[in-house]
């Protein structure tokens, strides 16, 4: 056995170059050199195991990687999540297929490992850390009921099972081994989470694993007939909102990540691991669109259970379960991904009031109900309910749709989303024949609607305003012509386009959600182009049937997906890198929802 080197940490390794992989409950981020980064067990919004991503090897990784590669690529088999890296070397060729099964009530990630061509020089490194990097647990071997050799990681509630082939061996508090593989000769390996007292669970193929698991995403994409353009980017992204659904509650996450800053260096670090009702009704709806109607009963019937109670006491998000406690704290022992602090946990905009969350909300039903889901009793008088309980504060000052930590304004999207939730409680009696005191929530609708136009319309600047007593832009006005109140072609929404572009755009095609040095958001610092909001670009200018401008924008837009399709909150045009948390739902739904809408224009041009 070869003796492994004194550790040596990684130089920082671009968002862009991880991928994702999942199995309905949790996901890890692996590196394009085979680093396992990031993997927070059993859920989500659970600590993290591996947490190097956000620190140094020490705070947790898992490597298994070929030494001396002169090239690295990678895909995703057929449309799922297993994983194949190919490694090539001067001397030989190697293979690692990687996933995390799906449906086998285990939390797994399972590794293999072929050298295809020579001899290939492979190295491995196993450091767990539970407790996002801060605790290290006690590590023993161990001969499961079959024979087969583990090692088994516990601290607290957690346990992490290594078995495999070849395990590596304890070298200062990290596990670690490097070996030599001839054409025709592979390594096996699988973690297993669970609980510290449960007994060691029995080891299964992997092999067969790995098959299952890409027929499986495979059979959850074919559901899928689209066949239009850009259907690489669309599939992809429909899997990744897939994976970011927890596949037993029924929530779905805003991303897989805490912290990756959207300001390399600089404090604008978020935990993005829970359920956003905006967020997730939104994935809803690209998924509808698709036809998938099973996952919106899933997602409503968790709407049901998350916000039971009080319509006051709505929340803006919430835990993967349901739950409401999500205090904000500061991880210290973690330097941060390049220097980036704090590192967060946790999200103190639960407490805020957004009223544009509902409108979201309503909308996805809308369009649920339209797709043939049937309400409940249940279900329709949540909505009547949450309506009662906007009408009487939508006059009222928010922190809008991007959150700010600064003082609530009337944020002109909030008014506009609050009459989008009216309207389609008003739709919900006029088309569906669901009962509501209509003619009130007729008069009410108008009023927002008038509102906005007198205080949201700066008619000096031609265009609609952030806030009531602003006059500047902001990226979510595109939103205007998405939800109906005002015709796409209408000259306001064209003009408020153009002024959108004039003051956001940083590059072709990328637009700022809004300027900071304009907008009091409370956090020091800058950010970097939002994708979500380019992909707004892209879906109003096929609105109002500009489809070559819709063409080039998404051109643009799907280019700068990574090597296996992921894209996360923002990019830098100048730097040509990724920022943010990664993947990002509300990148992957806005690119769907716009190649929709793009879609949906080339058939008006051409019949």
């Amino acid at each position: 056995m070869d003796r492994p080197d004194a550790v040596v940490d990684p130089p920082l390794v671009p968002i862009e170059d991880y991928a994702v992989l999942g199995d309905g409950r949790t996901a890890a981020l692996v590196s394009l050199r085979g680093s396992i980064d990031w993997m927070c067990l059993p859920t989500f919004d659970s600590a993290a195991a591996f947490a190097r991503l956000l620190g140094t090897s020490d705070n947790g990784r898992w490597l298994l990687t070929v030494r001396d590669a002169t090239s690295v690529t990678r895909r995703y088999l057929d449309d799922s999540f297993v994983l194949e890296t190919t490694y090539e070397t001067l001397d030989g060729t190697a293979v690692v297929l990687e996933t995390m099964p799906l449906n086998d009530g285990r939390s797994d990630l399972v590794r293999r490992l072929a050298c295809t061509r020579g001899t290939v020089e492979v190295e491995h490194e196993w450091v767990v850390r539970f407790g996002y990097g801060a605790v290290v647990p006690w590590v023993r071997r161990l001969t499961d009921e079959d024979g087969n050799e583990a090692i088994r990681a516990i601290a607290g509630p957690d346990s992490l099972l290594l078995r495999g082939d070849r395990l590596p061996v304890p070298a200062d508090h990290r596990h670690a081994d490097r070996f030599t593989l001839e054409e025709g000769e592979a390594v096996e390996l699988a973690l297993t989470w669970t609980r510290s007292w449960d007994p060691v669970v029995p080891r299964q193929t992997i092999e067969d694993r790995i098959d299952s698991t890409r027929i499986e995403w495979g059979l959850w994409a074919r559901s899928c007939a689209y066949q239009g353009s850009y259907r690489e980017a669309v599939v992809r992204s429909l899997l990744v909102l897939r994976l970011l659904t927890d596949h037993e509650t029924g929530g779905i996450v805003a991303a897989a990540t805490t912290s990756l800053p959207e300001d390399f260096g600089g404090e604008r670090n978020w935990d993005y691991r829970y359920c956003w009702l905006r967020d997730a009704a939104m994935t809803l709806e690209a998924l509808l669109e698709h036809g998938y109607r099973e996952e919106a009963t899933e997602w409503r019937d968790w709407l049901l259970r998350a916000v039971a109670g009080n319509p006051a006491d709505l929340q803006i998000m919430y835990r993967v379960d349901g739950g409401r406690y999500l205090p904000e704290t500061e991880l210290d022992h973690l330097t941060g991904y390049a220097g980036s602090r704090p590192v967060r946990v946790g999200n103190a905009a639960v407490g805020q009031v957004q009223n544009d969350v509902l409108g979201e909300v309503m909308c996805a039903l809308e369009l649920a109900r339209s797709a043939g889901l049937q309400e409940t009793a249940d279900s329709w008088s949540l909505q009547r309910h949450l309506v009662e309980d906007l009408i009487g504060r939508w006059r009222e000052p928010d922190r809008g749709i991007w959150e700010v930590r600064g003082e609530p304004r009337h944020f002109t999207h909030s008014k506009v989303m609050a009459w989008a939730a009216v309207d389609r409680a008003v739709r919900a009696v006029e088309k569906h024949g669901l009962d509501g005191p209509v003619e009130r929530w007729r008069a009410e609708r108008d009023a927002i609607h008038a509102d906005v136009l007198t205080h949201g319309w700066n008619a000096d600047r031609g265009t609609f305003v952030q806030s009531y007593d602003a006059e500047h832009t902001d990226a979510s006005l595109l939103q205007l012509a998405q939800v109906d109140f005002l015709p796409s072609d209408d000259p306001r929404i064209l003009s408020t386009l153009a002024a959108i572009r004039d003051e956001l755009e940083v590059a072709p095609g990328l637009l700022r959600r809004y300027r900071t040095e304009r907008t009091d958001d409370g956090v020091a610092g800058d950010e970097h182009a939002f994708l979500a909001c380019s992909f707004w670009l892209a879906d109003a200018l096929a609105r109002t049937d500009d489809v070559d401008g819709s063409t080039k924008v998404l051109d643009i837009l799907v280019g700068l997906s990574n090597d296996v399709g992921l894209l996360a909150e923002q990019y830098d045009p100048v730097g040509r890198r990724m920022a943010g948390n990664l993947p990002q739902a509300l990148s992957h739904l806005a690119l769907v929802r716009a190649v929709h809408s793009h879609d949906k224009a080339l058939e008006r041009r051409s019949p």
